[in-house]
C-alpha cells in the first residue's frame, strides 16, 4: 500500500490560537523535522519502494557499530528514531536530502500516526465504557463486575475478543482528516487543529492524506 510523503515529529503539547473573525482554536503543536533520507529502497534491490527517514540527533555511544555504518554510508549525523515511508513508483528523494516543515502548508489535511497514551491494567467498565450494574438494594459486590461471559454446552468456551479488563492505551493509533493550521519554518513547528494521538514528548508521523 502506498504512503504519502509524511516527516517524523515531536509532539510538543495543545495551546490555541486565534482565527481572523476572532474565534478560538485549539491547536496540537509538533516540532516536526529536520528528518534526512538516510536510506532509498527500491523494487530492484529490496523488492518494495520506500524511503527511510531519520529523527533527533543522538551521541555517539547511544547508537551500535552496525548503524553508525548504516548512518555513515548515509552521509548523515547519528539519528534516534528510523522511520521507513512506502511509495508505489520510484521515490523521487535522494540520500541525504532533508524533509522538512515546508513540504505542508496551510490548510492541507494530514494524518497523524504515533502510540496512544498508556493507561495500564484497567477494569472492563473504564476500558470499555461500560455502565455497570444498578447501585441499589439487592445489588451486592457486582457493580462493577463483568457479568456473564460464557454460554451454553455449544460451543462451550469464550469467544476471541470478548470486551473484558486488560490493558489499554499504548497502541498504534491514526488520526485523519486533521488540517493543518500554522507553518513556522523558522521553528520547525506545525500547528495542527485539534488533538493528535501520543503523551506530551511523543514521537509522531504527519503525512499528508
Amino acid at each position: 500500500m502506498a504512503e504519502k510523503m509524511g516527516i517524523l515529529g515531536r509532539k510538543l503539547g495543545m495551546t490555541r490560537i486565534f482565527a481572523g473573525d476572532g474565534t478560538a482554536v485549539a491547536v496540537t503543536v509538533i516540532e516536526a523535522g529536520p528528518c534526512p533520507v538516510t536510506q532509498v529502497k527500491t523494487t530492484e534491490n529490496d523488492c518494495y519502494n520506500a524511503l527511510q527517514i531519520a529523527f533527533v540527533p543522538d551521541r555517539k555511544k547511544c547508537v551500535s557499530k552496525a548503524m553508525r555504518e548504516h548512518f555513515a554510508k548515509a552521509g548523515t549525523g547519528l539519528f534516534r528514531y528510523l522511520k521507513e515511508i512506502r511509495f508505489v513508483g520510484a521515490p523521487e528523494r535522494k540520500q541525504g536530502e532533508n524533509f522538512s516543515v515546508d513540504m505542508f502548508a496551510v490548510g492541507d489535511v494530514v494524518k497523524v500516526t504515533a502510540k496512544s497514551i498508556g493507561r495500564g491494567y484497567q477494569g472492563r467498565m473504564r476500558r470499555w465504557n461500560f455502565a455497570g450494574s444498578k447501585d441499589t438494594h439487592g445489588c451486592e459486590k457486582v457493580h462493577r463486575n463483568n457479568g456473564s461471559i460464557g454460554n451454553n454446552t455449544f460451543p462451550g468456551h469464550v469467544f476471541k475478543g470478548r470486551k473484558m479488563a486488560g490493558h489499554w492505551g499504548n497502541e498504534t493509533v491514526t488520526e485523519s482528516g486533521l488540517l493543518i493550521v500554522g507553518v513556522r519554518a523558522d521553528d520547525n513547528v506545525l500547528l495542527v487543529k485539534g488533538s493528535v494521538p501520543g503523551p506530551k514528548n511523543g514521537i509522531v508521523l504527519v503525512r499528508k492524506q
